[in-house]
């Protein structure tokens, strides 16, 4: 199973992302882990996205589908893989599409959560993280038993900067303007399956399992 994960920030993408790689042992591509990957270990790729990230600046596309290319022919796809945080922009999706072309891989669903934008800014702008262990709560969904105190380690909870509604609103004016072009590039082509994140996190899963379960 090939699959490409989609969602506006605060959709619940990451969540849904770990769950399909342990339910179907696929492998989860995350552009973020791949960056990482490079740049501790200093490869040729991580050296140059050094350069960019350093000064503050965005990696080039090229850059960035140049580590997708190699990480496509790795050994742990056999069963398949997730892409996540990939493509970001219609270059990228074209990029990427030459890719699966040249490996001769066949990409089954692009998988998009959905969820209101008004929906999206309430659950961002409630989230609370302990600053001591990490653990999240939210003030209307998932209170702690003591306002403002981590139930697990007795530390205070804080909102985190970019979890602003300005930041939200920011950051989903980026996503419409770059990525949701990027799904409707997709939708042409007939593969993209729409799944509401609403409800819990196992009510939206069993949604995405019987999407899948459409496609094998």
């Amino acid at each position: 199973m090939r699959l490409l994960i989609m969602g506006a920030p605060g959709a619940g993408k990451g969540t849904q992302a770990a769950l399909i790689k342990n339910e179907y042992k696929i492998a989860h591509i995350s552009t973020g882990d791949m960056f990482r990957y490079h740049m501790s270990n200093n490869t040729p790729l991580g050296i140059e996205a050094h350069k960019y990230i350093d000064h503050g600046n965005l990696v080039p596309d090229e850059l960035t589908i140049q580590m997708v290319y190699e990480r496509l022919q790795e050994d742990d796809l056999a069963n398949g893989f997730l892409l996540d945080g990939f493509p970001r922009n219609l270059n990228q999706a074209v990029a990427l599409d030459d890719i699966l072309k040249k490996l001769n891989i066949k990409l089954d669903c692009v998988l998009n959560i959905t969820v209101d934008d008004n929906l999206l800014i309430n659950r961002i702008t409630g989230r609370r993280t302990c600053t001591k262990c990490g653990a999240s709560y939210h003030v209307v969904s998932n209170k702690p038993k003591v306002e403002g105190i981590c139930d697990v380690c007795g530390s205070t909870l804080v909102q985190r900067k970019d979890d602003t509604e300005e930041t939200i609103k920011t950051r989903l004016d980026v996503y419409y303007k770059q990525t949701k072009p990027v799904l409707d590039y997709y939708e042409k082509t007939g593969i993209v399956k729409n799944v509401f994140g609403i409800g819990n996190i196992d009510e939206i899963f069993n949604n995405v399992k019987d999407v899948l379960g459409e496609i094998k």
